[in-house]
């Protein structure tokens, strides 16, 4: 199939389905401008961290974290935070989606809060968002704001105890109530859409394949979009390798305009 073949396709899968879920990576909000991790221009390729002495992996870790904590604060307001960004074309017809009735949920593994801001009422924040923060001492919660205002490390104002994103770093573990509410939507899905992720790094991958081991056989439909190809490409019924925000919109226009 031609790209326009696809999208007709895509649309036809949505117009079809009533119980969709999306599951998405950082390529989501790329087009929002924020960069994503692993490309060559990504977060995790950005050669000015060099002074750190230490991988960007390695700063946005739980043992670093605690050891350097300023340091943490220095790359996490510097690289992490993009509070100025804006929902693109994906967050906003996935929000008008879920208004129809048709997507039930969004599963992102982004921290910023896009999905949120667009509309989207069930999303399932596997990583956390860097909207919440918390004391470490005496738990009392702080928006974002206080963290981007503070000089160096934040402090309670309250106790006086460092206070932390509420974000999963490395080294830590997702949020099992966010886990299994994801695998519990995606699974009983009858379509899933993909996008903004090249299912290379677990556990995004896995969430894909219990899709697909869950609804073996079963008429049930599944669409990937990402701007590269995939390994599991092949796995899924389109894929498409176009950017995402334009995708959605051609497939839901074709539908509803």
């Amino acid at each position: 199939m031609n790209l326009e073949q696809k999208i007709n396709k895509f649309a036809e899968y949505i117009s079809q389905s009533n119980n969709i879920v999306f599951f998405g990576g950082a390529g989501v909000s790329t087009e929002s401008g924020i960069p994503d991790f692993r490309s060559s221009s990504g977060i995790y390729n950005d050669n000015s961290d060099e002074n750190y002495g230490v991988s960007p992996e390695t700063i946005l870790s739980h043992t670093y974290f605690f050891r350097n904590t300023e340091n943490f604060y220095k790359f996490y307001k510097s690289k992490m935070l993009y509070l100025d960004a804006k929902p693109n074309d994906a967050h906003k017809i996935l929000a008008k989606l879920e208004e129809k009735n048709k997507l039930k949920a969004v599963v992102t593994q982004n921290i910023d809060n896009l999905h949120q801001q667009a509309g989207s009422k069930n999303v399932i924040e596997l990583h956390g968002t860097v909207k919440n923060n918390f004391c470490l001492d005496c738990h009392k919660k702080f928006d974002v704001s206080y963290i981007t205002k503070s000089n160096g490390v934040p402090y309670c104002d309250n106790c006086g105890g460092i206070i932390k994103p509420d974000v999963v770093l490395y080294e830590e573990q997702l949020n099992q109530d966010s886990v299994y509410n994801a695998i519990s939507y995606i699974t009983k899905s009858d379509m899933l859409i993909v996008g903004g992720t090249s299912l290379s790094v677990y556990p995004a991958a896995y969430y894909a394949g219990l899709f697909f081991e869950r609804n073996y056989n079963e008429n049930k439909k599944s669409v990937i979009v990402n701007k590269s190809e995939t390994y599991y490409d092949n796995r899924f019924d389109i894929s498409i390798n176009e950017s995402l925000g334009g995708v959605l919109k051609q497939a839901y226009d074709k539908l509803y305009n």
